[in-house]
């Protein structure tokens, strides 16, 4: 049994070890796929009243999959660790209380809320249903560097946003001072043209045009800043996205190195380089081309 529940965590996983791992990880997004698909499909009143019970089937059938799904993987993520790592319940808690133990329960437990509330808002229910989509990211990881890269430039982000707020008090204040006495409706306070404010700067335009001149300056002048900023924060995470991207090809030639540090690639070390390469999503192309840079520094080409 604990074999068993030692190759169902490897396959889980994705380990590279387990040939069963890439055919699961098809399995599981090709139902996550579909299961978008159909909530999409479902919400045109036409195909919804013409196919509910297909589309119902279909939902039951998702929900015991995912269902097992997160039920082996609470069960085979017990052996993660030793006991003196902190057992079985370590891994358990570390799986439950993770972002994708968190979106496998959110993907399945709207089903289950609908058969004890039957009269739950089903957009509501649809909303966390749509949360299986997330499920795909356990096997792209462009979403973890994408997460990591806001993170590194945390600073940044949040002086651009520093920023956006000072902008927002000061010309909300002034467009109230300008525009209020003309346009109450529109500007009855500076809260309120603090929306407009946002709503320019996010779609361009707030619904509404400046009558004085003033008003009309600052409008111009909200419009350029709001292209500044949206420069600004689109510049931070290229390139933070960009310095993420790069250090995964780091880590892997570090590794590389390492491997190829006395001229012989053990079955051990090709095995953690593997798993190195399916953890970074790195392709094919990308792991030649590093391993043949490092063979060729090392005169072992």
């Amino acid at each position: 049994m604990k074999s068993f529940q030692t190759r169902l965590y490897k396959i889980l996983d994705g380990s590279v070890e387990e040939k069963a791992a890439r055919y699961c990880e098809i399995f599981i997004a090709t139902v996550v796929v579909l299961n978008v698909i159909a909530i999409i499909l479902e919400s045109v009143h036409e195909l919804h009243e013409a196919y509910a019970d297909v589309f119902h089937i279909f939902d039951v059938i998702s929900v015991m999959i995912f269902t097992a799904e997160y039920v082996l993987r609470v069960w085979s993520y017990g052996v993660k660790y030793q006991t003196e790592e902190g057992g079985s319940w370590r891994g358990r808690k570390e799986y439950i209380f993770s972002f994708y133990g968190f979106i496998d329960f959110f993907g399945t437990v709207p089903f289950y809320l609908q058969l004890l509330f039957p009269g739950l808002d089903l957009r509501f229910l649809r909303l966390f249903r749509l949360m299986r989509i997330f499920k795909l990211s356990r096997y792209n990881s462009a979403l973890t560097d994408l997460v990591e890269a806001v993170k590194a430039e945390r600073d940044s982000f949040t002086s651009a946003l520093f920023l956006l707020l000072i902008s927002c008090l000061l010309c909300s204040s002034l467009i109230y001072i300008a525009e209020g006495h003309l346009q109450p409706e529109v500007f009855p306070s500076i809260p309120a043209t603090m929306k407009w404010y946002l709503l320019t700067i996010i779609s361009g335009w707030g619904n509404a045009d400046p009558q004085s001149l003033f008003g009309t300056v600052l409008v111009v002048l909200t419009q350029v800043l709001g292209i500044a900023l949206a420069a600004i924060l689109t510049g931070v995470v290229a390139t933070a996205y960009t310095t993420q991207v790069e250090r995964r090809a780091v880590m892997y030639e570090m590794e590389i190195r390492e491997a190829l540090a006395d001229g012989i690639v053990t079955d051990e070390e090709r095995l953690k380089l593997e798993e190195l390469k399916a953890r970074l999503g790195m392709s094919d192309e990308q792991v030649e081309a590093i391993a043949a840079q490092v063979r060729e520094e090392k005169g072992l080409a």
